[in-house]
């Protein structure tokens, strides 16, 4: 602690020798190459709440499963580029157990993770029609998507939810989509980094309007089940996880396997495209792939140009831990439910150290907690407020870089062990200190 606050101009040094112009600017993986430059040079080990890593361990049953495939030889074989059977069909099953939605297999997709099941959503849905321009995002949301539409060149609007909830949501996103240059509308839930999770009225508006306007919907589930205010966990009883696929017919729902099973480092996610949408015909897709079939283009037009398939043996893994997780012998929520416990108990400190939280209501009810949660601290931007925790051994990104309206940073629990709660409120009354409100 003798060493904290650490000197501007080192991490002004080391920010430039990066290439980054300030670290309030950064992206997420900008601001962890830096941290991690940090902590070499000073010996400083940092408070990492950053980047959204998985903090706790991988299921046994995935790993035995991954290594049991690998033993029979999979790893000599081209996988399925529509993914192996097992797998599509426990995916099938998950979607019905855990959301009440009835889903046929062939529409469900094995992906590089859920970015890249994000990418196939946008070369796909965003080139169906060539009268509209883009993606609508309800924000605040995960930047790199935003990235992802940039890099192909697509046009795309945004606007921050939070004062458009409940019924005013309606008016505001029928603003946008009654242009007609909407082709494809998506949203967290819950929200990456602000937490909140749309209510079944406001995902009803989202559907309608999707159907009256033609949008389709790109539902992340990234945190499914991670709203700890309820159990979601019982398959095949309510309540289930909430989806905007009880209301829209055009719809693509992003399933991760990286949060809610720790399963980050072997990048698999899972796709699951509609039965109406997955044989429905655009015969603008002709521009770009052979067939006019929204599915067929998804699968063999831009996944296979993108990756040819998921590793072989990780699909083994996952077709097993959802199995598990169907048939009731795995409950993941109970090994998840560490970070909302350690996020109550961060925010305490946050908040007795004069910061306050920026996202701090879902409508009427109090924020649930979970993976993410929001700060500001007074008279602090959120890019200078970065910059400045910086020096006091605590990384985040800013708010900014997420489409939000508001100033603060998103904090990330995951990387956060508790031997390191004594450090950080030691931190946090230091910064205060220093920064008397």
């Amino acid at each position: 602690m003798t060493k904290i606050p650490i000197s501007p101009e080192i991490i002004k040094n080391l920010s430039q020798t990066l290439g980054a112009t300030t670290p309030g600017n950064s992206s997420i993986r900008e601001i962890a190459q830096l941290v991690n430059k940090i902590e070499k040079h000073t010996g400083i080990r940092f408070v990492r709440m950053e980047m959204g890593v998985p903090g706790l361990e991988t299921s046994s049953i995935a790993i035995e499963a991954e290594i049991a495939a690998l033993k029979k030889g999979v790893a000599a074989i081209y996988p399925d580029i529509n993914g192996i059977a097992p797998l599509k069909e426990e995916t099938s099953r998950f979607i019905k157990l855990f959301l009440d939605i009835d889903l046929n297999p062939q529409g469900c997709i094995p992906t590089v993770g859920s970015m890249m099941g994000g990418m196939v959503s946008f070369l796909v849905a965003n080139r169906n029609d060539r009268t509209k321009e883009g993606t609508l995002f309800i924000d605040p949301g995960f930047p790199v998507q935003k990235q992802q539409v940039k890099m192909l060149g697509h046009d795309y609007r945004s606007f921050d939810v939070y004062n458009f909830r409940g019924k005013k949501l309606k008016d505001k996103l029928e603003s946008y989509l009654k242009s007609g240059k909407i082709s494809s509308l998506l949203f967290s839930n819950p929200n990456n980094p602000s937490w909140i999770c749309l209510n079944q009225e406001e995902l009803a508006i989202i559907g309608e309007l999707a159907n009256k306007y033609d949008v389709i919907v790109i539902e992340d589930l990234a945190y499914f089940g991670m709203d700890f205010r309820k159990d979601y966990s019982t398959p095949g009883k309510p309540p289930y996880q909430p989806t905007v696929a009880h209301y829209a017919e055009n719809y693509i729902m992003l399933i991760s396997s990286s949060k809610i099973f720790s399963y980050a480092g072997q990048r698999i996610g899972m796709m699951a495209i509609s039965d109406k949408l997955f044989d429905r015909s655009y015969p603008d897709l002709l521009r770009y792939y052979s067939s006019d079939k929204f599915g067929h283009s998804a699968i063999f037009g831009a996944l296979y140009a993108l990756s040819a398939g998921v590793s072989h043996s990780v699909q083994y893994g996952l077709a097993a831990l959802l199995k598990a997780v169907n048939d009731g012998v795995y409950k993941f929520r109970d090994d998840i439910f560490e970070y909302g416990e350690k996020a109550r108990e961060m925010k305490k400190m946050f908040l007795s150290n004069n910061f306050e939280i920026v996202y701090d209501k879902d409508l009427d009810e109090p924020l649930a907690d979970g993976f993410y949660f929001t700060i500001s601290y007074p008279g602090f931007s959120g890019r200078k407020l970065l910059e400045e925790l910086l020096c006091y051994g605590i990384s985040s990104i800013s708010l900014d870089i997420s489409g939000s309206d508001k100033q603060g940073l998103r904090a990330c629990v995951s990387l956060v062990s508790r031997d390191q709660f004594g450090d950080l409120g030691i931190r946090l009354k230091k910064f205060s200190d220093d920064h008397p409100v």
